[in-house]
């Protein structure tokens, strides 16, 4: 039985009633690669035209666990079903995935990892492999088990030789379901694959690389373009399998269905819309995007709506946020950060509200978060809340706040929705974050943004408070970031801190720099710190790096002289 894998690159429309609490079918899959005089190469084949989803895909070896399995326990060697079980994160029942993997893998290819009984438990050959080929059709047409082969024929199988590699859900909504555990194991010396000529009707060994670069023609589905590329970033099968046998952990990757400007498709979990979609569309409907849209609505819970301005740019992704918080009972909402003067973006946040907009937040007043405040408070009489700019260089001027925060305030926006404002200088110096107490959100502003990092330009901008603003906000409960570039960002501490870490580490850059240049200009510590920024955006990093200076001239670690730097000791 083919592997029944849980995504693909053209999705089957999502049920019109899913059931997120459907159980999956427990399945398996075998990666079998072999080295060449090129390289390493992976056996895929193509299966047979059907009716769903992965017709006439090039697939690896694999299929549905059958019950029979778990009577081949006594055929196994090289792992039982305790330490298969712990290897799987499974109480038991983990070796019945090893044998079903063995036993598609053997099916489909003609491939058997085992031994045959004797004084010396030999290796089968190819001989023996096509001796027992009468039995891949009696399996496959479930007439006998893998236990029955290895009784009558004398057959050990050597759950030893497989790898566990990584773990895919089919995405909730999905007709069929199912949970696939994909193992990886070197090819048995020897033998020669087959394809069955019934599920599989051509076959290929392949180099990983080649298969990916050949997608247009090979219908590959989404697991397995990930485990191409993933074993293609090794030169042969001892490098792959020494990785592979290393302690670590194996993640469990359940793709989301999402629309946008290639179609419906899968979103991986390292895509910047997939925590989003797990949040708005958690039974799988298939109804989020994976982009995000100039001047669409967002509806992303009870409280929240998010709608982008058409300013997407190197510096903004895809543009500014503007968000919609409030509703309650007399529906009314509170617009944070109205974006850019752009018409077309104010009358769409006039037009995602659901009522009317009776408050206005800005985050702080570059050009890209606060002008269109004019505008929509022309439009709607809304009170302003925020703080004026303190500096002229990238300010809006025109934000004149009714009510002027310095952070500490909570605002009730509606009866059961409540904002509390954080003052969290760095990026500006008049920069506020606001949390919905009631969701554990923050609104990030440009505090923390997803995709990029954040520019501190001074004089406005000061990294050694940026950095003391971030580590202040970790003691915060929070669930989500909302920033005001990009999609929801879970893991709010864990997202924090890797920003510090990255600020640190490049001022660790500008420590190296200065000892081995002292004295050095910005633009000689520019091309060292940076040697890992294209050079398009050097100029950015430059606002970046003097702040970094900077920070380090106030802490007494560096000074300046005739437009030198030096350390101090």
């Amino acid at each position: 039985m083919s592997a029944p894998t849980p995504d693909a690159s053209a999705f089957p429309a999502p049920v019109p009633n899913p059931a997120p609490d459907r159980p999956p079918r427990p399945a398996a899959t075998i990666v079998v690669v072999r080295d060449s005089a090129s390289g390493l190469e992976v056996l895929l084949s193509r299966r047979a035209d059907g009716t769903d989803y992965t017709s006439g895909a090039w697939v690896f070896p694999g299929g549905i666990v059958d019950a029979r399995d778990r009577d081949a326990h006594a055929a196994c060697f090289g792992l039982d079903d305790a330490e298969a079980s712990a290897r799987l994160g499974l109480a038991s029942g983990g070796l019945d995935f090893f044998i079903a993997a063995i036993r598609e893998s053997f099916e489909e290819s003609g491939l058997l990892f085992g031994r045959a009984v004797g004084d010396n438990d030999d290796v089968l050959d190819g001989d023996a492999a096509a001796r027992l080929a009468p039995w891949r059709g009696a399996m496959h047409r479930r007439e006998h088990g893998i236990a029955e082969m290895c009784a009558k024929e004398g057959i050990r199988l050597d759950a030893g030789a497989l790898v566990y590699l990584s773990h895919w859900l089919t995405p909730l909504g999905r007709a069929k379901r199912y949970d696939t555990r994909f193992f990886i194991a070197a090819a048995p010396a020897s033998q020669v694959a087959l394809f069955d000529g019934t599920e599989m009707v051509e076959q290929l060994w392949i180099a990983p690389a080649e298969a990916l670069a050949r997608s247009t023609t090979l219908k590959l589905l989404t697991p397995t373009q990930k485990t191409l590329d993933l074993i293609s970033r090794f030169a042969d099968v001892a490098a792959l399998m020494a990785w592979a046998r290393e302690p670590r952990l194996v993640p469990l990757t359940m793709p989301h269905v999402a629309v946008g400007s290639q179609g419906p498709r899968p979103v991986m979990p390292d895509e910047p819309s997939y925590a989003e979609l797990g949040r708005i569309d958690p039974a799988g409907h298939g109804h989020g995007s994976y982009d995000i849209v100039a001047d669409r609505p967002v509806r992303l819970s009870e409280r929240v709506i998010r709608v982008t301005a058409g300013n997407g740019s190197i510096m903004t992704g895809p543009g500014t946020n503007t968000y919609l918080v409030g509703g309650g009972p007399n529906n009314e909402w509170a617009a944070i950060d109205p974006g850019p003067a752009i018409d077309a973006h104010v009358e769409a946040i006039l037009a995602a509200a659901p009522g009317k907009i009776t408050r206005i937040f800005a985050t702080h007043t570059h050009t890209d978060h606060s002008p269109a405040t004019v505008a929509l408070h022309a439009r709607t009489g809304a009170t302003i809340h925020g703080l004026a700019a303190r500096h002229r260089e990238w300010q809006d001027g025109t934000f004149v706040p009714h009510v002027t925060l310095q952070g500490g305030e909570r605002i009730e926006l509606v009866p059961g929705t409540t904002l509390a404002a954080i003052h969290t200088p760095g990026h500006a110096s008049n920069h506020l974050c606001y949390l919905l107490e009631e969701e554990k959100t923050l609104f990030t502003g440009d505090h923390v943004m997803q995709m990029s990092t954040v520019v501190i330009n001074p004089p406005d901008g000061d990294m050694r408070a940026y950095i003391e603003s971030l580590r202040s906000l970790l003691g915060l409960d929070l669930d989500w970031l909302a920033p005001g570039h990009g999609f929801l960002m879970p893991e709010p501490r864990q997202a924090m801190e890797k920003v510090i870490a990255h600020r640190l580490g490049r001022e660790a850059k500008v420590l190296d720099a200065l000892r081995a240049l002292t004295p050095a200009t910005t633009s000689a510590l520019l091309e060292r710190v940076y040697a890992d920024v294209p050079a398009r955006l050097h100029p950015m990093a430059m606002r970046s790096l003097t702040a970094h200076l900077l920070k380090l001239r106030d802490e007494g670690v560096a000074s300046e002289h005739e437009g030198a730097w030096a350390l101090l000791s």
